[in-house]
């Protein structure tokens, strides 16, 4: 690593709403992470809490001037992210959420990445997903197979090199003169958004596994459903706003809820259709046990219980959102407007 005045200054952006309960612990691991004092910053945006997270910022600052308070009237997290770059003042800007925890020396390692490579605009660590009780386990193990995530790197948190995007970066902050901010109608999938307009500018995104952060998933299936049924409403706008093609992962969920639709209505009038939706409910239940036992070698026998039903929401709910997305912004051609409160800031 370079010697201490080498570093360049570090802006911490931290999107917070009603995070009372985690976003003390958020802040103070930032602050002890091993960056020289007069070299880091941490701005938590509020998305205007009404339990006393405002609070519990403004004391932090109080006794430690590198913590600042910006108020998010619009509360939704795009805006919290560029309310707080445009108010970074450091050379490399970090966004994060509050409800994950970065590891000691995280803000040291992914400089070191930006200055060992030139080239890469941003980059990031790997996921270590934590649940808080017993669904809380089941989630997180869950989210770290394959079976849930899919060939999502940063999910898996085994790779280190290029990659299409990446969670919790540390972002040269010209990046954003060159390509812009974030875009503020994606209540969700904004990163990928910005992920997408940074490698069509010609950037580089850079993984490294080596350091990790954190995530506290949610702790009941119904809140990762819902959080998962918005993730594939999102990724359709973002997928059109860009007139890209998908890819496999991002329309795997769809594909899969589209052929249990068509096999179960080809049924009612098919026969044979009834063999081909028995052959689909086969292989799905092979990859519901294959994912099984990574949970059971992960989080325990009793955490496998639940798994299965863990992976169908996974795959049901994002499916189910990425439909409702097509009829809504490619049928229906409505925008991208929701009711804040309807999407809850942190990942």
């Amino acid at each position: 690593m370079a010697d201490t005045p080498s570093l360049p200054r570090v802006s911490v952006v931290v999107a917070a709403r009603n995070e009372a309960s985690f976003i003390e612990d958020a802040v103070r691991i930032i602050l002890d992470n091993d960056y020289p004092v007069d070299r880091l910053e941490v701005i938590v945006v509020d998305g205007m809490s009404d339990d006393g997270t405002a609070d519990v910022v403004r004391r932090l600052g109080e006794a430690d001037p590198r913590v600042r308070l910006v108020e998010n009237p619009r509360r939704i997290t795009p805006v919290a992210f560029n309310l707080g770059i445009q108010a970074a003042r450091g050379d490399i800007v970090f966004i994060f959420g509050a409800h994950g925890k970065i590891m000691r020396g995280y803000l040291r390692g992914i400089v070191r990445v930006l200055q060992e490579h030139p080239e890469v605009w941003f980059a990031g660590g790997g996921t270590h997903s934590i649940g808080v009780g017993y669904w809380g386990r089941v989630i997180s193990a869950a989210m770290s197979s394959p079976v849930g995530a899919g060939n999502a790197r940063f999910r898996l948190g085994h790779y280190t090199g290029y990659v299409d995007t990446v969670s919790y970066a540390g972002f040269r902050k010209w990046v954003f003169d060159r390509i812009g901010l974030f875009d503020e109608e994606l209540v969700r999938n904004q990163d990928d958004d910005l992920s997408y307009r940074a490698l069509q500018a010609g950037g580089k995104i850079y993984m490294d596994s080596n350091i990790h952060y954190d995530y506290f998933v949610r702790g009941t299936p119904w809140k990762l459903w819902r959080q998962y049924l918005h993730y594939g409403f999102w990724r359709t706008r973002t997928i059109q706003k860009h007139g890209r093609p998908a890819s496999l992962r991002q329309i795997a969920p769809v594909l899969f809820v589209l052929a249990w639709v068509a096999l179960g209505a080809a049924a009612l009038i098919w026969h044979p259709a009834v063999w081909a939706l028995v052959g689909l409910a086969v292989l799905y239940g092979l990859g519901l046990l294959a994912g099984t036992v990574h949970v059971a070698r992960r989080a325990g026998v009793a955490e496998a219980l639940a798994a299965p039903l863990i992976f169908m929401v996974l795959h049901f709910a994002y499916g189910l959102g990425t439909l409702k997305g097509v009829l809504w912004f490619m049928v229906l051609r409505r925008g991208g407007h929701s009711r804040p409160e309807d999407h809850p800031m942190s990942r």
